[in-house]
């Protein structure tokens, strides 16, 4: 039996003196607490006496004439829930540097088939969360009230990811691997921004200090130096304007984005230069390419390995995520997932398979990234403490 708080006992007569023990439910209050209530019986009223019993007699608790209520809490193990969390973190780290990687090496097999892949992990990870959410519905998890959510916000938030999801693929596909990690972090500045204006959120000096940070850091890595030693030399300002906005879109968008995607493939193909009546053409060809047909597809060595490996990746991380996030506070869990960034710039400027070449960075480009990681640690440990403590 357990009493959440303390105040649901204030209306009972204070001439109450028999005792009892109550154990919580929290779980960080684990110890009785002790109560004084009548020693004789007969004094309670009748729902109260079939509720409460007597101490044993060789009770050790003390009657006082007034009720009383004790409780402690038990000083949780520091040490466990610190190895806890750094393994968390750690295992984190691992699946966001895996996921930032595979994403750029998915692409490389379906290069010219970005919205094809766009289409297949988005109807993928429908068809995988939806299965959960009906085995959690049918377990009595998920109540109808929960399934009762306006949805027009929803069907907002799918259009914006459906234009994020399908114009980062096309984007990623043509630009070096260690500049995406970098123009990705433009996502924080668009989530700022958006917030402010449409939601009138404010936010501290360190807060904006870090995002503007951010935005030089971003400019720095991707524009300083020669021509020639610039990491997006040789590659069309467009692409990496595409990027920016597709970070911007999934900025203001998390949920239900599979219809948007498959409705706005046509306008976004345009940006391939694909012709509307051209569209179920260029999908078989892509659902070639992803099986890796033999002698029917050419440029397309690693699939369809590579996609489902970014898949089944890309889910573990965002459990992962979830889990750090339980265990220890969104503070923790965003400056682990930060940490990911430098990581995954450095692996990706090694020659990986598929991708033999590499990537060569300039000093321009490292102090670049120095200043936009500096940015989102000081934005990070800007978040007020009162945010984690609810």
């Amino acid at each position: 039996m357990s009493f959440p708080l303390t105040s649901s006992f204030r209306s009972l007569p204070s001439h109450f003196a028999a005792s009892f023990l109550v154990n919580s439910n929290s779980a960080k209050l684990q110890s009785p607490i002790l109560m004084s209530l009548p020693q004789n019986p007969s004094s309670f009223p009748r729902h109260i006496s079939r509720s409460f019993t007597r101490a044993p007699a060789n009770s050790s608790a003390v009657f006082r004439s007034n009720l009383r209520v004790r409780a402690s809490s038990k000083t949780p193990n520091q040490a466990t829930d610190a190895k806890l969390i750094a393994i968390s973190s750690a295992v984190t780290i691992t699946f966001a540097v895996a996921n930032r990687v595979l994403y750029k090496l998915a692409l490389v097999p379906m290069k010219e088939y970005p919205f094809f892949l766009a289409q297949f992990t988005t109807f993928g990870y429908v068809a995988i969360y939806f299965s959960i959410l009906f085995l959690r519905y049918r377990a009595g998890i998920v109540a109808n009230e929960m399934l009762s959510l306006p949805k027009s916000r929803f069907a907002a938030i799918g259009m914006l990811e459906a234009l994020g999801v399908a114009s980062g693929m096309a984007s990623a596909a043509m630009l070096p691997g260690p500049a995406i990690p970098i123009l990705n972090q433009t996502f924080l500045v668009w989530q700022l921004l958006f917030s402010a204006v449409l939601l009138g959120r404010r936010y501290s000096f360190n807060q904006i200090a870090g995002c503007l940070l951010v935005a030089v850091g971003v400019i720095v890595a991707v524009t300083s130096g020669s021509e020639t030693s610039q990491v997006l030399s040789g590659i069309k300002l467009m692409w990496p304007g595409v990027m920016i906005a597709s970070a911007a879109f999934q900025a203001g968008a998390s949920i239900i984005k599979a219809l948007f995607v498959l409705l706005l493939l046509p306008l976004l193909s345009n940006l391939k230069g694909i012709p509307f009546l051209e569209l179920p053409s260029y999908l078989k060809s892509g659902a070639a390419c992803f099986l890796n047909l033999g002698g029917e597809t050419s440029g397309c060595e690693g699939a369809p390995l590579l996609p489902l490996l970014y898949i089944a990746t890309n889910m573990a991380f965002n459990i992962s995520v979830l889990n750090l996030l339980k265990v220890s506070s969104a503070i923790v869990a965003s400056l682990t997932v930060t940490l990911s960034v430098p990581l995954s710039i450095y692996i990706l400027s090694l020659p990986l398979p598929y991708l033999p070449n590499g990537a060569s960075l300039s000093p321009f480009f490292l102090f670049g990234t120095l200043i936009l990681m500096s940015g989102l640690v000081l934005y990070n440990i800007a978040q007020p403490s009162k945010a984690g403590s609810k």
